[in-house]
């Protein structure tokens, strides 16, 4: 098995693109679909991961629509946080079908460096060989992955809104999987990259849990990144989602803070030309809740300073940024352990963030999701309409509108 070590992703990224074939004249590869990937937590915390902690033996497939198309692709695996080799026995690419199944004839050995599997160095990341396999934009893509050792989930993303299966022993040639276990997190399988215009544009959202699409339809691809990319594609743009539930600028625990992930889930997408930001809501949420019962209350001096230098170091990189206003959350997760989430005091402190937002100039564009879904009688909430019924969570409807509030000039400026 051929061994790939870096010292971390980046240094992967920059050394696989020089040993695999280049992109043709007049293309380039560009991030079609991601997942950011997370840390596990223990049992510590309010909620569960979902996930076992280890595989063996066992062959993860999962699905991902991607939103760009094009005749080659990539498919990124990571390590990001292991603190031992991933070994990876083998992988495949396929056009999903209904349920477990694939479609005939799509079907392509992922190999790496020429090998049909690959190990992964702790904190890194592995890309994929190039696959000819001629995708149309909003395609849904299953990925299967054999691991044939011992292998803690230690890199993850919970809350996919999008069900996995695991089944035992190498099934990653197999159409269906049946004896299969539904899996409802993610593990490993962080991007896809289509080969397609050179200058096609891809727009970042990075966000929490409103981001990251909790409240719609699982496996239904609805939330307002899914929406956007929908309405995007056939314009050449391509929408990745860096969302994660439970986000935060400043704090870690369901992810990392929002400045440590910025570079590696934002600023090295392929392709990326604009990040549309909207985070906070747990920054001010989380404290004296069953979240985060210890941290201090949050500020809105000390979140918006996070978003200055979100935003500084978007520019230095030549990214445009769009700022989102913080939805209304008043009620949010009432009847629940987590009803401290929501206060009038913490209330004042997203008005006052939105205030910011909105009027510092520190953004390129702002979309103002909190006008987009709040109720024009009750401003503090959400519209009964958007709302998933946790009123924290907008809905399928909710999603819609958000995605709607993003046209080409906020976007890009024109």
């Amino acid at each position: 098995m051929h061994t790939l070590r870096f010292t971390g992703a980046l240094a992967l990224l920059a050394g696989s693109l020089s040993v695999l074939a280049p992109a043709e004249a007049g293309a380039a590869w560009t991030a079609s679909w991601f997942a950011s990937p997370q840390p596990s937590w223990d049992a510590s915390f309010i909620l569960p991961t979902g996930m076992p902690a280890e595989l063996r033996n066992q062959t993860l497939r999962e699905k991902a629509r991607i939103s760009l198309g094009g005749q080659r692709l990539r498919v990124v695996l990571s390590n990001r946080y292991g603190t031992q080799p991933l070994v990876i026995g083998a992988a495949q690419v396929a056009v999903a079908a209904e349920g477990a199944a694939i479609r005939p004839g799509t079907d392509r050995v992922l190999r790496f460096g020429g090998q049909p599997g690959v190990t992964v160095a702790p904190g890194a990341q592995a890309v994929s060989d190039p696959v000819d396999l001629s995708v149309p934009a909003l395609s849904e893509l299953a990925v299967s992955t054999y691991f044939p050792q011992a292998t803690p989930v230690t890199t993850f993303h919970w809350g996919a809104q999008q069900t996995g299966l695991l089944v035992r022993g190498d099934a990653t040639g197999q159409s269906g999987m049946p004896g299969a276990n539904p899996l409802d997190g993610r593990a490993f399988l962080a991007g896809i990259w289509v080969e397609g215009q050179a200058d096609a544009p891809v727009v970042v959202a990075f966000g929490d849990s409103l981001t990251d699409g909790n409240g719609s339809t699982p496996g239904a691809n609805r939330r307002w990144p899914d929406v956007l990319a929908g309405r995007l594609a056939p314009l050449g743009v391509g929408v990745v989602n860096a969302g994660i539930s439970g986000a935060r600028v400043w704090g870690d625990k369901m992810g990392q803070n929002a400045m440590a992930r910025f570079e590696a889930d934002v600023l090295s997408q392929p392709g990326v030309r604009t990040v549309v930001m909207m985070m906070g809501i747990n920054d001010i949420g989380w404290p004296d809740s069953a979240f985060a019962p210890g941290d201090a209350p949050m500020t809105a001096a000390r979140l918006t300073e996070g978003y200055r230098q979100l935003a500084a170091a978007a520019r230095a990189r030549g990214v445009r940024v769009v700022g989102g206003t913080l939805a209304p959350f008043e009620g949010a997760l009432h009847g629940t352990p987590l009803a401290g989430h929501y206060s009038p005091a913490k209330d004042a402190v997203r008005r006052e963030v939105n205030r910011w937002i909105r009027d510092s100039g520190v953004f390129d564009a702002v979309a103002d999701f909190d006008a987009v879904l709040r109720d024009p009688s009750h401003p503090g909430r959400l519209l009964p309409a958007y709302d998933s019924g946790d009123h924290l969570h907008p809905g399928d409807a909710g999603y819609r509108a958000m995605a709607r509030a993003l046209d080409m000039a906020t976007l890009f400026g024109r």
